[in-house]
């Protein structure tokens, strides 16, 4: 059973989308990311080193939503897990991109897409 880090609601400015004007314009997207790690190592040292620097993390998340665009929420979210799962310790993570400004004719309170993924064989 994996303990778990949760970095939810991290907002940046991306240019994802399958419209020239989500491109050129830009548009928030929100993030969540829940990583399956074992805290133990961490708690018995209290050594940041021993654990997943979330504020590294979300500086990494940022540059992916404000970095190469893409058309799919899906591969934005594939990139992100793929950010997540490079963090050593990390044995899964969940990636949620929310897209709350979506191109949409009619009132919503979100657009999502979540995935996971767990690390591969090779696993720190």
């Amino acid at each position: 059973m994996s303990d778990r880090i949760s970095l939810t609601g991290l907002r940046a400015h991306g240019y994802h989308g399958v419209f020239d004007f989500e491109r050129a314009q830009g548009q928030e997207f929100v993030v969540d990311v829940v990583l399956d790690v074992d805290t133990r190592r961490a708690a018995g040292t209290d050594d940041l080193a021993d654990t997943v620097d979330y504020g590294d993390l979300a500086e990494r998340v940022v540059a992916v939503i404000s970095g190469e665009p893409a058309s799919l929420l899906e591969t934005v979210a594939e990139r992100l897990a793929a950010v997540c799962l490079a963090r050593p310790g990390v044995r899964a993570a969940e990636v949620t991109v929310h897209k709350p400004q979506a191109p949409i004719r009619h009132e919503f309170g979100d657009v999502a897409v979540t995935i996971r993924r767990e690390a591969g064989p090779d696993f720190r």
